[in-house]
């Protein structure tokens, strides 16, 4: 198995630090509002790494953090008139219920920031004993950037390079303004904790650094993450983690790729920021699952009404294919050339892209065998669903999915049925601007039909945003 390593820049080969175990770190939100598209890349992302490893036969340990105390949180509690617990609280299970609804299986632990902050102050100890932190006048504590050696190795920068291009912090108790607050000394009636330093609270990324190193130990396996972490965030866990514990932090560093919309980066400022929830009211969960598993995790994604017709128009085809096969129908066996072609594009760097492919191709198989050896079907169906379900996908039924969910219907099944005796019965006559109106009538609502020599059939069309 090759991953690309952002440390290194290049793919290697993956060895986990003790045989057939895997411990990964995946840097998750910040719990001040609803979780947006960028969000959902990484969930799915690491979602698709996580059920790979485990089905290759790892034994995986997936930890990824809530941030629920930060500049942000207090800012917009404050707007809210409620309690920083209460907004934290709604905002998780906000969160869970996005992850539910995109087929994203829960993390084995989810550490929150508040409930490590004794370690997170221990941490902060050594690394002042260690010459590599000191508490400030005003009561902050800061990280001695230069003091850490190979500071900007994960996004291959040198301090120079830093100090002359970056946007640094102007604060006059810093001895650099390179240097990066570990502990921030609390302003009245904002929420703290008592320390060597007074009262205060953590800095953001002390805090990924305490809590992953307390739930997989001083070195792990993997760690991910959003592109725009790189920078300071992961390379502050870095220089922290290693300057405390003298060992090195991670052996692979993985970063999913950004989510444009409509060719452009995605922000409020542009009008074009979409929360989970947002999207998931007017697209299938599976729709915008399979966008953003359709490209490999490192490349970005373009989230465009275009894009997402196309994932649904290709999920149609898998679930047109599996449509009236049982699951529990399947004898004999199959190829295994499938199986081996996948694992084979999965193997290099979790390359989705060309594992679908493959999909594809064994849907053609299964196309032509339900039309000339109708026995063999079954079973291609069951591989078909089995190889989807390591990416999380065709857990549906077929019928349901290609009918859009009864809910979002317009009309009744009914409704719809006796709108297609109509236009039969209108074609029979002849009548065929009376069988056109029906159909462009039903069209109009989403409804399509599709006439094949069996009879016609019908698919719903979710509206695009």
């Amino acid at each position: 198995m090759q991953i690309y390593n952002t440390l290194t820049r290049r793919k290697e080969t993956f060895t986990p630090i003790e045989p057939g175990k895997v411990r990964m770190y995946v840097c998750g939100m910040t719990v001040y509002d609803y979780c947006h598209l960028g969000h959902a890349r990484v969930m799915v992302a690491f979602d698709v790494v996580t059920r790979y490893l485990r089905w290759r036969g790892f034994d995986v340990t997936y930890v990824r953090n809530i941030t629920d105390i930060d500049d942000k949180i207090l800012k917009r509690a404050e707007e809210n008139g409620e309690s920083i617990a209460a907004l934290t609280e709604r905002m998780i299970d906000a969160m869970h219920e996005d992850e539910t609804r995109l087929g994203v299986l829960r993390p084995d632990h989810e550490p929150r920031a508040t409930g490590h902050v004794a370690e997170i102050i221990a941490m902060v100890e050594t690394l002042i004993d260690k010459g590599y932190a000191y508490p400030a006048a005003n009561g902050d504590v800061y990280y001695r950037v230069r003091k850490f050696e190979g500071y900007g190795k994960l996004n291959n920068r040198n301090l120079d390079e830093m100090r002359a291009g970056a946007r640094v912090e102007v604060d006059e108790y810093k001895e650099d303004p390179l240097d990066f607050v570990l502990w921030k000394a609390a302003k009245p009636g904002e929420a703290s904790w008592p320390s060597p330093w007074g009262e205060g609270r953590p800095g953001w990324h002390i805090e990924c650094s305490a809590m992953s190193t307390c739930c997989l130990g001083d070195t792990f396996d993997i760690h991910g993450g959003g592109p725009d972490l790189t920078f300071p965030h992961h390379e502050n866990e870095i220089a922290q983690s290693e300057a405390a514990t003298g060992k090195p932090y991670v052996n692979t560093w993985m970063h999913a790729g950004a989510v444009r919309v409509n060719q452009e980066k995605m922000s409020k400022s542009l009008g074009n920021f979409f929360t989970i929830r947002e999207v998931l009211e007017v697209h299938d969960p599976e729709v915008v699952r399979y966008l953003l598993v359709a490209s490999h995790y490192r490349s970005p994604i373009n989230y465009a009404p275009e894009s997402l017709a196309e994932a649904r128009k290709s999920l149609e085809r898998f679930y047109t294919a599996l449509e009236g096969l049982e699951p529990g129908s399947a004898v004999g066996t199959v190829d295994s050339r499938f199986a081996e072609r996948f694992t084979a594009a999965m193997d290099d760097d979790f390359n989705t892209a060309e594992a679908l492919s493959v999909l594809f191709e064994l849907v053609r198989e299964l196309n032509r065998a339900r039309k000339e050896t109708p026995d063999e079907a079954p079973a291609l169906a069951a591989e078909l669903r089995r190889l989807g379900g390591v990416l999380g996908l065709f857990g549906q039924d077929p019928q349901a999915f290609l009918k859009g969910g009864q809910a979002a219907l317009p009309l009744s099944e009914e409704e719809i049925e006796a709108r297609i005796v109509q236009r039969a019965e209108a074609k029979k006559a002849r009548d065929f601007a009376a069988a056109d109106a029906i159909r462009d009538e039903l069209a109009a609502l989403g409804i399509v039909l599709k006439d094949s020599r069996e009879g016609t059939s019908w698919v719903f069309e979710s509206p695009k945003p």
